[in-house]
């Protein structure tokens, strides 16, 4: 059996307000297997996001073990875990964070040619993916051309253009409309099993979390 994508072992985040000691997450353990897409369920405010960045290796501030693909990112140099965050993780936001004077091709290349891949390589790269998302008509579209479902496909394809490990997806369909949203999950989640990738999605939409392989749920800092 393969090792795990992720592994949590006590994860803990405390914020201080106003004096307070606010316990975010309390102890989160958790496993995700290669090829696994996991739901993420709590209602707002229940620390999905802070669990999402402290996986993503986006902020510090964390006690307990955070394993991506085999290396304890806990004890990783702020460079080294740039680099592993570029290599082998992903990311979809609620909002889709496109660079808005870039058109959806030249959104996907970008990271491919930061993290080392020629223009021929991303170029054929991001069509492949775009084309697969329905967006084969749209490449040359910026963002402020596109409906939010098609900016978020673009979103999706950025997130995979590196062929990650797994891909971290934060509401990633929060702001379209149940239509839009489900065809969205469903060519995201098509996309990923495609890719053999792993995710690990937060949503608060019950209805959606029943389409991934497994569902927690975040309660009171912990998982259920």
């Amino acid at each position: 059996m393969s090792d795990p994508v992720v592994v949590l072992k006590d994860l803990r985040r405390s914020f201080s307000q106003g004096g307070v000691t606010i316990d975010v997450l309390r102890g989160v353990n958790l496993e995700i297997q290669p090829g696994e897409i996991v739901a993420l369920v709590g209602p707002s405010g229940s620390g999905k996001s802070t669990m999402l960045q402290a996986i993503g290796l986006l902020e510090g501030g964390f006690s307990g073990l955070i394993q991506i693909a085999g290396t304890n990112a806990s004890e990783l140099s702020g460079d080294a875990r740039t680099t592993l965050r570029r290599d082998h993780l992903g990311f979809v936001y609620q909002f889709h964070h496109l660079l808005p004077d870039f058109n959806a091709m030249e959104n996907v290349v970008l990271p491919q040619m930061v993290a080392g891949r020629t223009r021929t390589e991303a170029d054929a790269r991001a069509t492949e993916l775009l084309t697969a998302l329905g967006l084969a008509r749209r490449l040359d579209h910026r963002p402020s051309q596109l409906s939010g479902g098609e900016q978020q496909r673009v979103a999706v394809a950025r997130a995979l253009a590196n062929s990650p490990e797994l891909v971290l997806a934060d509401e990633p369909t929060g702001n379209l409309d149940e239509a839009t949203a489900d065809r969205v999950l469903e060519e995201f989640l098509k996309l990923v099993r495609g890719e053999g990738s792993s995710a690990l999605i937060a949503t608060h939409n019950e209805r959606l979390a029943q389409r991934m392989d497994r569902v927690v749920r975040l309660h009171d800092g912990v998982l259920e």
